[in-house]
C-alpha cells in the first residue's frame, strides 16, 4: 500500500482497493495477517515471519511489481544490470 500511496499518490483506502482487486480478494481480507499470509505464500510475495520458507527479496519484489502493475525501481535496475528480460 506504501508504494502506490507514494508512487500514485493514492490514498489509503483507495490503495488497499487497489490491491485487493489486483489479487482478487474482499477489501476486508488485507487487513487480515492469516489469509495474507496464505496469499503470500500461494503467490510467491514473500512472507513476512522468519523461519517460514520464504522467497528471494528481488524475486518477491518482481512478482509483486508484475501482480499490481507497477514499476519498482530495484526490480528495473536488476534487470537491466543483469540483462535479462522479461
Amino acid at each position: 500500500m506504501a508504494r502506490l500511496q507514494l508512487n500514485r499518490g493514492m490514498r489509503i483506502d483507495a490503495a488497499k482497493k487497489y490491491v485487493a482487486d489486483k489479487l482478487h480478494i474482499a477489501l476486508d481480507d488485507i487487513n487480515d495477517p492469516i489469509i495474507m499470509g496464505e496469499i503470500r505464500e500461494d503467490m510467491n510475495i514473500f512472507r513476512i515471519s522468519e523461519g517460514q520458507g520464504t522467497v528471494d527479496g528481488i524475486a518477491a519484489k518482481y512478482n509483486i511489481s508484475r501482480l499490481l502493475d507497477m514499476d519498482i525501481n530495484c526490480v528495473n535496475r536488476f534487470f537491466k544490470h543483469t540483462g535479462i528480460s522479461v
